[in-house]
């Protein structure tokens, strides 16, 4: 199975490609990552990417398109892949088709995490993590039992992400709906969307996308 989660930064994207990593044996593909590993092991498609980059230019589609197309010529077929990053634009989506049909696979599903923009702007303005260990916290929703400590490790020390501020976060917001939600009708006009409320708890989210996941393959 070939899915796409989509939704703006914070909506919870890679919590849930996360999951399904470790519950379906599935594989997520990040083109930022690939990129940079492409670049890191000096591939043919990584070695052009690194030129374009030292420009300081845009890395191309047909750059991006050769970098997933070697990841999944890495994969075996009967594995599953999320695609997170990737298509952005409709042009992206065309291509992802084309790349996809070369090599006996097809999209499944395109699955929208839908969100409320100022709750979700309260979501990610309010996080912060332990410096020591990584836990997550939030001024409303998870704080430590004991305050100032983690609950994890016992830590004292708490950072936030310089960008989890309001003004960024909702750029993020405005960027994500120009750019990406165009491609939606695309893939509705396939009958590939679904959307489930990506502000419910990470549990019931991850629910919804089992049924839906689910369905699909029956």
């Amino acid at each position: 199975m070939n899915i796409i989660l989509l939704g703006p930064p914070g909506a919870g994207k890679g919590t849930q490609a996360t999951r399904l990593v470790e519950t379906r044996g599935m594989v997520q593909l990040s083109t930022g990552d690939m990129l940079r590993a492409a670049v890191k092991a000096g591939t043919p498609t990584g070695l052009q990417a690194k030129a374009v980059m030292d420009a300081g230019q845009l890395v191309s589609d047909e750059i991006v398109s050769g970098i997933i197309g070697d990841a999944l010529d890495a994969l075996p077929q009967e594995t599953g892949v999320i695609f997170d990053g990737y298509p952005r634009t409709h042009a992206q989506a065309v291509s992802l088709d084309a790349i996809l049909s070369q090599r006996g696979r097809k999209l499944d599903h395109v699955i929208e995490l839908a969100v409320n923009e100022d709750a979700l702007v309260e979501r990610i303005v309010g996080r912060f993590t332990c410096a020591t260990c990584g836990a997550g916290y939030h001024d409303t929703f998870k704080r430590p039992k004991v305050e100032g400590t983690c609950d994890i490790c016992g830590g004292h020390e708490f950072k936030r992400r310089p960008d989890d501020n309001e003004e960024t976060v909702r750029t993020r917001m405005a960027e994500y709906r120009a750019k990406t939600a165009p491609i939606l009708p695309y893939y509705e006009a396939k009958g590939l969307v679904d959307r489930v409320d990506g502000m419910a708890d990470i549990a019931h989210v991850g629910e919804a996308i089992d049924g839906i996941l689910d369905r699909v393959t029956a």
